[in-house]
């Protein structure tokens, strides 16, 4: 008896440390966006990121206050003597944001850092081929998403996907739909969709389209999709996301259904942007 007593008590210990940890952060998220958008954060936008000026007023706004919040919590590192300012900040945030709107967020609740390199950087994965045998390798990176609580980034790589908007490609983008796909565990292309009558549909539309790009890339067909994303449905649904908001309008007339599930995840609709 004792014990089960304890164990009640302990639950509802957790339940109100839950209850007041998440009421000080909304609280503390309302004060952050109650605060003017610094003007030289509002100059860094313009020029490295133009992207911001096709959208509507109110997501403009919008993403200004995700902004403010994403950069008061998490914490920026830079790597190989790197050096993090304002500009560094801004235009990471400004596009890792972009996934935010609309939605219902937390704010990447497992991300605690971001680590920014200058260049490509060298990283070593385990990697296993085909007939299941597992190596060490290094691999040239852009960027890496982590479960435990990390992007990695370059920099360069960074400012080309933000200058360009309109080419499909932005690493920043990959990275950070990544980290929605790994809320709820590891990055398998099934992020949480809100709805659990979602899912069947998007696993019939996400694989069919899956088992097209990796047919393309096996006969070295033409595909909208880099083919990446073919390596397995978590990269598939990262490089997706990349196309969906840079390249909605090819996007949606040469996969309609697909367009469709991606603007329901995501609560947008960028053809109206360009």
């Amino acid at each position: 008896m004792l014990a089960i007593i304890l164990l009640v008590i302990s639950a509802i210990g957790a339940i109100f440390w839950i209850t007041s940890h998440n009421w000080r952060a909304s609280l503390r998220r309302r004060s952050i966006k109650a605060q003017a958008f610094p003007k030289a954060w509002r100059h860094i936008l313009k020029s490295r990121f133009p992207y911001f000026k096709a959208m509507p007023a109110d997501l403009q706004l919008q993403l200004k206050k995700h902004i403010q919040v994403f950069i008061a919590e998490k914490e920026f590192v830079g790597c190989d003597g790197f050096m993090i300012t304002d500009e560094v900040k801004v235009t990471i945030a400004a596009q890792a944001c972009l996934l935010l709107l609309n939605r219902n967020t937390d704010y990447y609740p497992k991300l605690k850092q971001i680590l920014v390199y200058p260049n490509a950087f060298i990283m070593e994965q385990n990697q296993t081929d085909f007939a299941g045998v597992e190596s060490r390798q290094r691999q040239v990176l852009l960027g890496q998403s982590w479960e435990l609580g990390k992007v990695v980034l370059s920099w360069n790589s960074t400012l080309a996907g933000a200058a360009n908007p309109f080419d499909g490609t932005n690493v920043v983008i990959h990275e950070f739909a990544h980290q929605l796909d790994q809320e709820n565990g590891t990055a398998n292309g099934a992020p949480i969709l809100g709805d659990i009558s979602a899912y069947p549909k998007w696993s019939e539309v996400l694989s069919h389209e899956f088992n097209q790009l990796q047919y393309a890339a096996q006969h070295q067909q033409p595909s909208l999709f880099d083919y990446y994303g073919a390596t397995n449905p978590g990269e598939f649904f990262a490089v997706i996301s990349e196309v969906f908001f840079e390249r909605p309008i090819d996007f949606s007339r040469a996969h309609p259904k697909l367009y469709q599930e991606l603007s329901q995840f995501y609560r947008l609709d960028p053809i109206h942007w360009q």
